[in-house]
């Protein structure tokens, strides 16, 4: 008979975000809470030939403040948003005041992701290109999608697991989901995790257009991403980094750490149907929702908020919401629900490191940001998206849903502590 694995407790003490509705986690929750969108019009390049010309632009970031000016230079910007919201999160974590030993370090890891990466300096190389020898020796470095990670390893001298996840929307969700487990399986004692990307610029924004995704509501920007509204047509293009400290419950408890909520449950599925359709009836989503409230050892109904992926796509919103009736049946008209992306739009790879910080305020508060531009709610997102005006919700589990293309869905189970 085999012996059963001990599975440790693992818990959120530490959240740090760079997004267009703010500058750290303060910023970004009160302007959420109060309904403010974070997306404008694309000042950053000549968008005249461009179908959509809006975009979440991150405003007034300064990498002064966690990166030495000569080191940025080496960095794409996704690593600067990652170093700024990992920043946030290790002061929000207590850890700017605590001496960690080597042993402590060498069970501390990062697990940060990126959907896409430095495609900025990509576009940025390949248009100033003047031959092999002018190459910037630093150019692969600075682009490739574990090195948010590998240099937030460096700067804080974490010598646990160092590693990556690269899928796409979902990647900020699998990253935490993935780093929990390590700690959860005795692999890690702590560890930084999240998502963070940037591609607001000429390919990123043209090769999105080009598949007909993005909204193109450019005459209203803070308008355009309207999640579960009938006149939904597309997604808003954002970008930014969503970073959490996750620790062993008893280690935190035993430092006095704050605790926002405890990562009590994780969920993977594959659509296996298309590149970027979902399956029919969200039945991958089904999958993982039920997958991660498994893991989580819970009902349906103990569930009370659900922090949506609802990007404001036609398709992928209503299949989202089907997923949920299915899941929860007659619960699904009692839970409440809401996509944050009708405000800070969509942020990629990063998405599901910055909703997983909002879902655990929520735990935490009690409080639901709301779906924002939710004018006339499509009759085939028959749930209630918290419309407009943030609501309230009293139940111990809140979860988070993030799907990306290629049909690879995650699912995050939150618990109040």
């Amino acid at each position: 008979m085999s012996t059963p694995i001990h599975r440790r407790r693992v818990v959120i003490t530490g959240v740090g975000t760079v997004n267009p509705c703010g500058l750290d986690a303060t910023e970004t929750w009160d302007n959420l809470l109060a309904g403010r969108s974070g997306i404008g019009p694309i000042d950053r390049f000549d968008v005249s030939d461009f179908a959509c010309k809006i975009a979440g632009q991150v405003k007034g970031f300064n990498p002064d403040v966690c990166i030495d000016k000569k080191e940025q230079k080496k960095m794409d910007i996704f690593i600067h948003y990652a170093l700024g919201a990992a920043h946030e999160a290790w002061v929000d974590a207590g850890f700017d005041r605590v001496e960690l030993t080597k042993a402590e370090r060498e069970v501390f890891g990062t697990y940060i992701g990126s959907g896409i990466g430095g495609l900025s300096t990509i576009w940025d190389e390949a248009n100033g290109y003047r031959g092999p020898r002018r190459t910037s020796p630093f150019f692969i470095p600075s682009l490739i999608v574990n090195l948010a990670s590998g240099q937030a390893s460096i700067k804080y001298g974490l010598q646990g697991p160092n590693s990556a996840v690269a899928t796409a929307c979902a990647t900020g969700a699998h990253a935490i989901g993935d780093a929990a487990r390590l700690i959860a399986f005795g692999y890690a004692d702590r560890m930084m995790a999240g998502g963070s990307d940037s591609v607001i610029n000429q390919l990123g924004v043209g090769g999105f257009a080009a598949m007909r995704a993005l909204s193109t509501r450019n005459d209203e920007p803070q308008r355009a991403s309207r999640p579960f509204d009938v006149d939904r047509d597309g997604f808003v293009m954002s970008e930014g980094a969503g970073i959490v400290i996750l620790e062993e419950y008893e280690l935190a408890k035993a430092r006095g750490a704050k605790i926002y909520a405890e990562v009590a449950g994780y969920g993977m599925s594959g659509d296996a149907n298309h590149i970027t359709s979902p399956a029919p009836e969200g039945e991958g989503g089904q999958r993982v929702m039920r997958a991660a409230m498994k893991d989580a050892g819970i009902a349906p109904e103990q569930v009370g908020y659900i922090n949506m992926h609802g990007t404001s796509t036609p398709v992928g919103d209503k299949l989202e919401c089907m997923a949920i009736h299915r899941v929860f049946g007659d619960h699904a008209k009692r839970i409440k629900v809401s996509s944050t992306k009708s405000m800070h739009g969509h942020l990629l790879g990063a998405a599901g490191g910055l909703e997983t910080i909002v879902t655990a305020l929520a735990v935490k508060t009690g409080k639901i940001p709301p779906t924002i531009n939710v004018d006339n709610q499509d009759p085939e997102c028959d749930v209630d998206v918290t419309p407009n005006k943030a609501g309230t919700f009293d139940a111990e589990y809140a979860m988070n849903n993030g799907f990306g293309f290629g049909g690879t869905n995650a699912c995050l189970i939150l618990r109040k502590v």
